[in-house]
């Protein structure tokens, strides 16, 4: 599988509790983010990043960072993760910094027209352009109801695969019956020891290619196919042995396996966001499309956070979006200067920047 070039900037992760000003505060730090500061980085306008994750890249790192994306403009396919260490790369000569794994918390306009985003960890930020690119806001797996859950979560239950070699030679048990199921099911059965997929009806919400794909490892034996519902867990300090079921042919039975992956889908919420004091529809947040900026002057929105006519969630779209604002943004943060318009292919200011010239 082909990645994205390019080896990924070192992180620069601010500590907890520090006080700090910048041009513009970006609340998430996923691709749509992440590209919003090589946009304001042009401008020379710098940018601080605020994610509830440990790591930059948003759902692609977190949810899909081996899946392929195949609808990245001149990237025929790059995985989730690759897509993430090039858009790192890319804005490596702009030193953005991260405020990973905390919540933007609590935002105050100052008397100087400046905003103020404080996280649940005790950093405030200051700027006077605040960003928000935070996806669909902060977003929690749904659990299956187990007792006794939390004490495999981690080690023998997980909700997303971040490495895939982490399941090679090891007897898997996967329950969903939508995309995420589908797809890890196809992608792990090849290198896991024994696959199983629980599903609690016969009918899937996947693609139909990913079902046909899914059926015909059945069929030659390579993966294990049960209707029935996942009702408890076996095993001791915190290393399972195998998952409780119940199906309406067969009543209870055991699977035994080493690792439960459950795909039941995403809670998404807005968090701390909705209390910005912002127009809300739906939970997304309206903008016009000549800035993306909110209803709030100097609070800009882009990516799948926000709506407009014509809306649609893809993270090319997201990336025209970042380019508008940051061209307004710039008028906010350098009242007193003139932006001109220019290209990095002819501009040796641009070029010095990046650091090519």
């Amino acid at each position: 599988m082909r990645e994205a070039a390019g080896a990924p900037m070192k992180v620069v992760s601010a500590e907890p509790g520090q006080q700090h000003e910048t041009d513009v505060i970006i609340v998430g730090a996923g691709p749509v983010g992440l590209f919003a500061v090589f946009e304001l980085g042009l401008l020379g306008l710098s940018a601080h990043l605020v994610d509830v994750l440990d790591r930059p890249g948003g759902q692609c790192a977190e949810l899909y960072p081996e899946k392929p994306i195949y609808d990245i403009p001149a990237l025929p396919v790059v995985t989730g993760q690759g897509l993430t260490d090039a858009l790192l790369a890319q804005i490596a000569p702009f030193k953005p910094v991260f405020h990973l794994a905390q919540m933007a918390e609590k935002l105050e306009r100052l008397p100087d027209k400046r905003f103020r985003l404080t996280t649940e960890l005790g950093a405030a930020i200051t700027a006077p352009v605040l960003v928000i690119a935070a996806g669909g806001g902060s977003f929690v797996p749904r659990k299956p109801k187990i007792d006794g859950l939390e004490a495999f979560e981690g080690k023998c239950v997980h909700y997303a695969v971040r490495k895939m070699e982490q399941f090679r030679d090891r007897d898997i048990v996967i329950a969903g019956g939508g995309d995420s199921a589908l797809d890890w099911t196809l992608n792990l059965a090849p290198i896991a020891r024994s696959t199983t997929l629980i599903h609690r009806r016969d009918d899937f919400r996947a693609a139909p290619h990913s079902v046909a794909q899914m059926r015909a490892l059945v069929a030659a034996g390579k993966v294990r196919l049960e209707i029935a519902d996942v009702k408890g867990l076996v095993g001791a300090d915190g290393q399972l042995s195998a998952v409780q079921c119940q199906a309406k042919a067969k009543g209870a039975f055991e699977i035994a396996c080493t690792d439960l992956l459950a795909f039941y889908g995403l809670t998404m919420k807005l968090g701390p966001i909705a209390e910005f004091g912002l127009n809300l529809r739906e939970n997304l947040i309206p903008v016009d499309t000549e800035k993306f900026e909110t209803s709030e002057p100097g609070i800009f929105a882009i990516g799948d956070i926000n709506t407009y006519p014509g809306k649609l969630k893809l993270i090319l779209c997201g990336f025209h979006e970042g380019a508008l604002m940051a061209q307004a943004a710039f008028k906010i943060a350098r009242p007193g200067e003139r932006l001109v318009f220019l290209y990095t292919t002819s501009s040796t200011d641009l070029q010095k920047k990046l650091g090519v010239a």
